[in-house]
């Protein structure tokens, strides 16, 4: 390649960005995979449930309808009223189509909301435990990701007096995950009226809450939304959702927002000069499931809780783990602080999280996400998003390799 033909460099804010821990681990599965080893996944970050058949017969008819073309940034119509059906129902707040954004995942529209606020050197509060892509997201959109601990002693929750001792005046937003990805904690409403106070004082605060998990949701009663708690914070509060996780409609890639309507009219032009919308098909699809019955949501949370339960229990018996029992989502977080400096049967000294993560690969074929990807070392996440035969095998694989690190354990 001449000098003329050169590739053009990397812009400096590459450096700032890691690859996905979840990329990472799924490369190292595809190594075992095709050396032809037996792999357990519990790091499934998405149900093994098909899509309800009515969403895909909903999309059919939109592509027979010729329901093929380009649409509003923001999304049609139709999917523009079952979102604010669906808010009204779970938030008592009644969004104008102005405050509604509709995007490929509410991923995308999480990073579209931090690239049309933040600028260089404005702080984003995040609780650890987090969701691996928060702090990356905030750091290559100029801003600089505050990790605010949540441990065990909290029930891996943010506390009013930690978000306080957190915030300085470069603070812009606070990101708030209920149900948490990895720990599976929610947060009650005392536990978001306790926030809102702090935020109360604080006017130029923002909140992402990011609510992907609400519906699979094992308590008695419905996951609070803090716009429900604290509606006079409604203009700070930009609610993010979507229908991967609750209808099985990961590939189909829909998810919306709801916030103020400077901040949704921001993430529609950033879209219109990007992805330009979200694909019609699957709009029609997504507007089918969120105007459907409970049903299917129902049968699925019903045998997520009997493999919460399986996993659970497997790991709770095995010495020298401590899983805490999630009230949302399809994870189980564990403290596997307990087995730090564990020596392998070749005698190799376990120091971190990914040596762990390691072990458990190469003994048990068994795989999982280490702590220090969420901000909190000395833990794992698992998946119980598979069946309960995998998960069973994964639990006796566990504890078998564990069993032996503690015969050598010095």
């Amino acid at each position: 390649m001449t000098v003329t033909e050169a590739a053009p460099g990397l812009a400096g804010r590459m450096s700032r960005v890691k690859e996905s821990p979840s990329s990472r681990v799924a490369d190292r599965v595809r190594e075992f995979q095709a050396a032809g080893r037996k792999v357990l996944p519990l790091t499934i970050g998405e149900p093994d449930f098909d899509t309800p058949g009515p969403v895909k017969e909903a999309a059919i008819a939109a592509i027979r309808a010729g329901e093929t073309k380009y649409t509003s940034a923001n999304g049609t119509p139709a999917l523009q009223a079952a979102i604010r059906d669906r808010l009204l129902r779970k938030t008592g707040q009644a969004y104008g189509p102005g405050e509604i954004s509709v995007g490929g995942g509410a991923k995308q529209l999480i990073f579209l909301a931090f690239l049309a606020t933040l600028d260089e050197g404005d702080e984003v509060i995040v609780p650890a435990p987090h969701w691996v892509s928060y702090p990356d997201m905030v750091t290559v959109n100029g801003g600089s990701p505050v990790l605010a601990a949540a441990g065990a002693e909290t029930g891996y929750k943010l506390t009013a007096r930690a978000l306080r001792e957190s915030i300085t005046d470069r603070t812009k937003w606070l990101v708030l995950n209920t149900p948490n990805n990895p720990t599976g904690a929610v947060y009650g409403e005392a536990e978001l009226e306790a926030l809102a106070g702090v935020l109360r004082a604080h006017p130029r605060i923002s909140v992402l809450c990011d609510e992907i998990y609400d519906e699979i949701n094992f308590g008695t009663r419905p996951v609070p939304s803090l716009v429900t708690v604290a509606p006079d914070l409604r203009e700070r509060i930009f609610l993010a959702n979507g229908v991967s996780k609750a209808y099985a409609m990961t590939g189909w890639r829909i998810g919306y927002g709801a916030g103020s309507p400077e901040l949704c009219a921001a993430i529609s032009t950033l879209q219109s000069q990007s992805s330009s919308c979200p694909s019609s098909v699957s709009q029609a699809a997504a507007a089918a499931a969120l105007n459907g019955g409970r049903e299917f949501i129902d049968e699925t949370v019903a045998v997520y809780r009997e493999r919460r339960d399986l996993l659970v229990s497997g790991l709770d018996a095995v010495a020298g783990l401590r899983p805490l029992t999630p009230e949302g989502g399809f994870y189980v977080w564990t403290d596997a602080s307990a087995l730090s400096g564990a020596r392998t049967p070749e005698g190799r000294v376990l120091e971190t999280d990914a040596d762990l993560a390691e072990y458990f690969l190469e003994t048990a074929g068994v795989v999982v996400i280490t702590g220090d990807s969420y901000g909190c070392p000395g833990h794992f996440r698992a998946s119980f998003a598979l069946d309960s035969a995998t998960l069973a095998e994964a639990v006796t694989g566990i504890g078998r390799a564990v069993s032996l690190l503690r015969q050598r354990k010095s």
